[in-house]
């Protein structure tokens, strides 16, 4: 214990009976503890008893790959030896396996989503389980579909606890667990599981919230507080496109900060962890990506650009900061389009059941599908989908095999009702969020109790305890005003799909040159928080067909206008719209005038449009039953000598584009270069 935590380092109350449980009595123990209590503790030494004591190797479920590094970093302190095998170590496999075989390995770190590899599963598992001293769930609030955060791969550990022999404990930990997932868990852990939950108060954080007019002033008011907060910390945005934005921003003001995402290299993301870790940076500008596990004991703020939409998952991510400071800064800047980007999330819940069916019905048909080859039969992203898969993996309705997924053959039931249950506490969390921005009581308490701890009093240092509210007009009007203009300004570019998707029989590799398009431009990403909100208004489902706005046509112009194209467009035709026809054949015209090119019309669509898909297969296929070219355009295009400007009013999937432009160029447009208002992504 002192090797972990330093000389004074002493066991908890808990701490000491969560160990004695599973070392002596070799139980099941559940272990809501707030984040820095030293969960992690708990099972380094008791791994480090079990092996004196001759047992196996302890076995660490960890969601994360940052996790796993500051986990095998603490084990090293502790004279601990730990290994991991996870997607970033594949050469490493081998020289694992012989080392765990051999008992060379105390301490075994793998993903849930390594749990259910064929190879991992068949060859390493079972062995595993078989030999396994101690086993370990982290972030166990995973494992319940009612918490926040939940992973379908987490389900899948019931399966390892039933393999586990008689007397194998197991420990799970979690920080962020309301009662109801703690049940959850509890219940998939075993009747007879101790449960050791902790008060959650975290006396270093002082918690506010600061409402501003709008994002340049929520902007510019980030960039002046950043020189008063203390140390280093994390500012937390919802999506990657503003993380990336407001990085940009903030270095554009003098502030040393990375993006971090999900689709940050993962190179980039530890060497951007440790130059916070090491103080070289002011702040990461991260998505949820950096969450769970991160661990810097100085972080000394934590800033939310957005609300998250729970205040467990809020709760859970500001408990990055503080943890070994004697006070925190943690502020959230709501925004009106958090609930847009709230509502996006919800929509990529279970599918129906009519999806599932067609689903179990393609695999039971063909055998063995690969998950694009599915995408071809089913309509569903392919986040989507492959959770289905997960979550009927887990029901035990499909199996994960080499090439892809078979059925089983076993019945399952669509669970409608607790579908519904978990929607409807997803909307319970949002309207809870709202409820902690607008409130006058403690902040900390409000939080705690979500959390159903029972213990939570007012904390006497967040900003409605004080009364001591930090004032939306820090920055001066010159730097709102300079963050406007940032925010203003137009243009993203986007690629072209180059590769036709999988499971479409006549259509393989890659997109024909002489059929592809250059790379394209919009006004801007319908995640910006710049003209994001915007164009979300514009652009809404039932939003009226209205002609663009001038000085969002204006922004268009200058978009054109700083674009470095190898030879100037001659004409202008346009993409088809169903909802907003006036809206694109109105902007196209304009552009036409504005620049002087010839308005040569617009494609069209055989019967109706072709509605909506989500993925790349299915849109293919209805773009191409729909899709046409007019005779009177391909007579206009055979006279073109020059690029063609291809207008659309929004860019989800690129097929729509990919696939005019393809129209375009058969026609006999040397080159097309596609335009839109707005990208999703």
């Amino acid at each position: 214990m002192r090797a972990l935590a330093g000389e004074g380092a002493r066991l908890r109350e808990d701490q000491w009976a969560a160990i004695e449980a599973l070392v002596v009595e070799r139980r099941r123990v559940l272990v809501v503890q707030r984040t820095g209590w030293g969960k992690s503790a708990v099972y380094f030494v008791a791994t480090a008893l079990l092996r004196e004591l001759g047992e196996g190797p302890t076995v660490i479920v960890l969601p994360l790959l940052a996790l796993m590094r500051n986990q095998i970093a603490a084990a090293e302190r502790a004279g601990i030896h730990a290994a991991t095998i996870n997607s970033a170590n594949l050469e490493e496999w081998e020289n694992i396996y012989a080392e765990v075989a051999a008992g060379e390995v105390d301490v075994l770190l793998v993903s849930p989503e390594r749990l259910n590899n064929p190879e991992f599963r068949d060859r390493v598992l079972p062995e595993l389980a078989a030999s396994a001293g101690l086993v370990v769930v982290d972030e166990a609030h995973c494992i319940s579909d009612w918490g926040h955060d939940f992973r379908p791969d987490y389900r899948r550990l019931r399966t390892l606890f039933e393999q586990l022999p008689p007397g194998v404990p197991i420990l799970a930990t979690t920080a962020t667990a309301n009662a109801r997932v703690t049940r959850d868990v509890a219940e998939q852990l075993g009747e007879a599981t101790l449960v050791l939950r902790g008060p959650l108060e975290r006396e270093s954080l002082r918690l506010g919230v600061v409402r501003t007019d709008g994002p340049e002033q929520r902007l510019a008011w980030l960039a002046q507080t950043l020189y008063e907060l203390p140390g280093s910390g994390i500012v937390y945005t919802l999506t990657v496109a503003a993380a990336e934005e407001i990085a940009a921003y903030l270095r554009d003001q003098g502030h040393a900060v990375v993006a971090y995402s999900g689709q940050t290299d993962p190179a980039e993301r530890l060497a951007a962890e440790q130059d916070l870790i090491y103080n070289k940076i002011k702040a990461l500008v991260a998505t949820s990506a950096l969450g769970m596990g991160f661990d810097k004991p100085d972080l000394g703020f934590v800033v939310h650009v957005g609300a998250p939409p729970s205040p467990v998952a809020y709760y859970q991510q500001v408990g990055r900061a503080g943890r070994g400071v004697e006070r925190a800064e943690v502020i959230l800047l709501p925004g009106p389009e958090d609930r847009d980007i709230w509502a996006y999330f919800a929509s990529l819940a279970f599918p129906s059941e009519q999806v599932v069916r067609r689903t179990l019905d393609a695999l039971a048909e063909a055998g063995t599908l690969s998950t694009p080859a599915l995408e071809a039969r089913v309509d569903l992203s392919r986040s989507r989908l492959e959770m289905m898969l997960k979550v009927l993996d887990v029901d035990g309705a499909v199996r994960r095999v080499r090439g892809g997924w078979e059925a089983t053959g076993e019945p399952w039931t669509y669970d409608a009702e607790r579908y519904a249950r978990v929607a409807a506490e997803r909307q319970a969390e949002q309207r809870a969020m709202l409820d902690y921005i607008a409130t006058t009581g403690c902040r900390e308490e409000f939080l705690r109790r979500h959390l159903d701890d029972d213990t939570a009093t007012p904390c006497g240092r967040c900003d409605n305890c004080t009364g001591v509210h930090r004032s939306p007009d820090a920055a001066p009007p010159e730097a709102v005003r300079a963050a406007a203009e940032r925010l203003r300004r137009p243009g993203v570019e986007f690629e072209p799909r180059r590769q036709w998707p999988t499971g479409i029989a006549d259509l393989s590799g890659r997109v024909k040159p002489q059929f592809g398009a250059e790379p394209g431009r919009a006004l801007g990403r319908l995640t910006d928080i710049g003209w994001g909100s915007r164009l979300r208004g514009l652009l809404a489902e039932g939003a009226p067909d209205s002609p663009v706005p001038d000085d969002m046509f204006q922004a268009v112009v200058q978009v054109l206008a700083a674009w470095d194209w190898a030879q100037r467009p001659v004409a202008v035709v346009s993409v088809p719209s169903q909802s907003r026809p006036g809206l694109v054949r109105g902007l196209a015209e304009r552009i036409a005038r504005t620049g002087k090119l010839r308005y040569l019309g617009e494609l069209g669509y055989r019967a109706g449009s072709p509605g909506r898909q989500y993925n790349s297969a299915q849109r293919v296929r209805a773009i191409r039953a729909t899709l046409t070219m007019p005779p009177e355009l391909a007579q206009a295009l055979r006279g073109v000598d020059g690029p063609v400007l291809l207008v659309d009013d929004r860019v989800d999937t690129g097929w729509t584009m990919t696939m005019a432009a393809a129209l375009v160029r058969h026609a006999g447009a040397p080159a097309v270069l596609p335009l839109a208002l707005a990208v999703t992504a």
